[in-house]
């Protein structure tokens, strides 16, 4: 499994709080695109509606449509459960990183919840703390 593109921002962002693995609909030309490494996960987010799941903004380099919506794979219980849980106040799919698994373009979504400002915050002072540990302890 290797990875074409990651969401580098989303574990800063958004606090994880379940993760689904989703099939891609592509044409031909958005595969070899994304096996060339074209693919970018910048802005890009997932909706649910009339029960399919799509994913918006996906940039994908060297195709007539770049930034067109894509359609997710999805077993009819996940998009059900999605469906609930995106609907609670605060709650968003995003896109976590977009890999190949076994000849197929698989896109990693989450279920998240976006932080806080005082929450970035209380996260860098804790790894900060965790880093000036490890060093007294070497």
């Amino acid at each position: 499994m290797s990875y074409i593109a990651q969401n580098k921002l989303a574990n800063l962002e958004y606090e994880i709080l379940e993760k689904f693995e989703a099939g891609l609909v592509l044409t031909g030309e958005e595969i070899k695109a994304i096996r060339a490494h074209r693919a970018n996960l910048n802005g890009t987010f997932c909706r649910v509606s009339d029960n399919e799941a799509w994913v918006l903004n996906m940039h994908i380099s060297l195709v007539k449509e770049p930034e067109r919506s894509r359609k997710l794979l999805l077993h009819k219980s996940q998009i059900r459960s999605l469906i609930g849980k995106t609907q609670q106040k605060g709650l968003s799919l995003i896109p976590l990183a977009l890999y190949i698994k076994k000849g197929h373009a698989k896109l990693e979504i989450a279920l998240a919840r976006g932080k806080k400002i005082y929450d970035h915050r209380q996260e860098l002072k804790k790894r900060d703390l965790n880093r000036t540990a490890a060093r007294e302890l070497n």
